[in-house]
């Protein structure tokens, strides 16, 4: 048996921390470039306790989902502003914004050198600039991978700029931060945790670490997501999802993910579409089609028997069958109103290259069996 196991050099869990944040990344430099989301004023009380401590600090608003030209606006803009480290706080979009901006700081070209399949895939030499990553959603899990997702509207394509040197120095994870989070943000977000710790569990290079992982978090998310998205105040409802989020980052970091999210890849390059709203959509999907898959042509997989544990984690059955997990994360996608793929245009038309796209990812490479285009166009046909 061998494994790797990497993550950021620290991770601080807890209610309240993020009030203080100012005061716990003071040593990390003296100017800092804080990245948030759209509201620029989600990171204006950190902006002031980094000038509390007597650092110095600007900020960076990303609007949408990062495209690779929004990566190259905030890396010419940290310069510019002399910023020799980065702050991340907010949902997937600015932590990834700020993970990719903190890399090129410190790496010499420009970013297509580094990017997988549109680019020219060049490893990264230099360790990025201090990064540190607060999330403000529980979904991503980005605080902890070792890559960063980036738009490219001119191939219909979501790529990744991934390193090793890209882990956060810190990632600091703070419950309380998604109290405010709307049902639906919550519910999508919340699938795209699950989801990533679901597909880990059960991929081709899941090892001992990720497996204890995942296996608690699949716990945590089944039972409070539907909570936290019917009440978003519940704070231990809070916590089991911010938890949740955490150990899927961690899961698909050390060892994989699936077709869901091989699908979702394409199809968010492509379309106007939130990537937790599509892995909520796909996940029963492409679920019921690897265990038909696993079933037909290896009965004998370790995966198999991996969907029954996750079955009996989700229902809390200790009888219960793979079958009755896709059953149960269905009744899910319906009760939280998840939209299906077709509200945001997708078509049977479309499927033939997305299928295509799908199978050069990294992330379909890792599915527990392979399977065809057909089952894959079956997957979207269902979900939407």
């Amino acid at each position: 048996m061998k494994f790797e196991f990497a993550t950021a050099t620290r991770i601080v869990f807890g209610a309240g921390l993020a009030k203080d944040a100012g005061a716990e990344f003071k040593n990390s430099g003296r100017r800092a470039l804080v990245v948030t989301g759209r509201n620029p004023q989600r990171g204006e009380q950190l902006v002031a306790g980094l000038r509390a401590t007597g650092v110095e600090a600007v900020t960076f608003a990303v609007a949408g989902e990062p495209e690779i030209s929004t990566v190259e606006q905030g890396t010419a803009f940290a310069r510019r502003e002399n910023c020799d480290f980065v702050v991340g706080i907010g949902g997937g979009s600015a932590l990834d914004t700020a993970k990719a901006v903190a890399a090129m700081l410190r790496n010499e070209g420009e970013l297509l050198d580094y990017l997988e399949i549109v680019g020219r895939g060049q490893a990264l030499k230099k360790r990025s600039a201090p990064f540190i990553a607060i999330p403000t959603t529980a979904g991503t899990g980005s605080e902890v991978t070792r890559n960063a997702v980036l738009s490219s509207p001119e191939h219909k394509l979501k790529v990744s700029l991934r390193s090793p040197l890209m882990l956060a120095a810190v990632a600091l994870v703070d419950p309380e931060l998604t109290c405010g989070l709307p049902p639906a943000l919550t519910a999508s977000t919340g699938f795209d945790a699950l989801t990533q710790l679901i597909e880990p569990y059960v991929c081709q290079r899941a090892n001992p670490m990720t497996d204890a992982i995942c296996f608690q978090g699949i716990l945590r998310a089944a039972r409070s997501l539907r909570e936290a998205v019917s009440n978003g105040e519940n704070k231990s409802a809070r916590e089991d999802m911010a938890l949740a989020s955490l150990f899927g980052g961690l899961a698909l970091a050390n060892a994989g993910l699936g077709a869901v999210h091989g699908l979702a890849g394409p199809i968010g390059g492509g379309f106007p579409a939130p990537h937790g709203a599509v892995c909520a959509a796909l996940l029963p999907r492409v679920m019921a089609a690897n265990i038909r898959a696993l079933r037909e042509r290896a009965p004998d997989s370790f995966a198999l028997t991996r969907y029954h544990a996750i079955a009996r984690q989700l229902t809390g059955n200790p009888h219960a069958t793979a079958e009755a997990g896709v059953e149960w994360v269905q009744t899910l996608v319906s009760d939280l109103a998840i939209p299906s793929l077709g509200t945001y245009g997708i078509r049977e038309e479309h499927f033939g290259e997305l299928v295509e796209k799908a199978s050069r990812t990294s992330s379909m490479k890792a599915n527990p069996i392979a399977l065809t285009p057909e089952e894959l166009a079956e997957s979207l046909r269902r979900a939407l």
